[in-house]
């Protein structure tokens, strides 16, 4: 199979969410708008929160029991308030957060065929808010791809 010579382009766009506090916050259909929205139809979609107590997560978004479970899963691998912690200066979920993100990812990389987004047919993108209260966290995604 001979390689595709064309020049890739690149394309970048960051936005804000809100999030209500602990649990996962679907983003697909923010990635998926931007993809559409570049005109490329190959290449690589690299999604980036830029926080230590957050994550990005990419799971089932079909049955909300599945993100339940992740979430009581992690809260019994990671629990707040452990006294292991010496860094609880913002409060007990304060190095859990640190720890789940730790154990998860703070970037993704996603393919782009045919002018969107390759997951599979259950699969969503998720950030994952780790800490109790409500914080807004920074997304940026960047396109390469042709």
């Amino acid at each position: 199979m001979k390689p595709d010579r064309r020049s890739a382009s690149v394309a970048q766009q960051a936005f804000t969410i809100d999030t209500p506090g602990r649990g996962l916050i679907e983003i697909t259909d923010s990635i998926r708008r931007f993809v559409r929205n570049s005109g490329m139809t190959v290449g690589v979609a690299h999604v980036f929160v830029s926080h230590t107590s957050c994550s990005l997560l990419v799971t089932e978004n079909a049955d909300p029991d599945v993100r339940a479970d992740l979430e009581r899963y992690f809260s019994r691998l990671v629990p707040d308030g452990d006294s292991l912690y010496a860094h609880d200066v913002e409060g007990p979920d304060d190095m859990p957060a640190h720890v789940r993100a730790a154990l998860t990812a703070v970037s993704l990389s996603l393919p782009l065929s045919n002018g969107g987004l390759a997951l599979g047919t259950w699969q969503g993108v998720y950030l994952w808010e780790h800490r109790q209260r409500p914080h807004r966290r920074h997304v940026t995604i960047t396109l390469v791809g042709g």
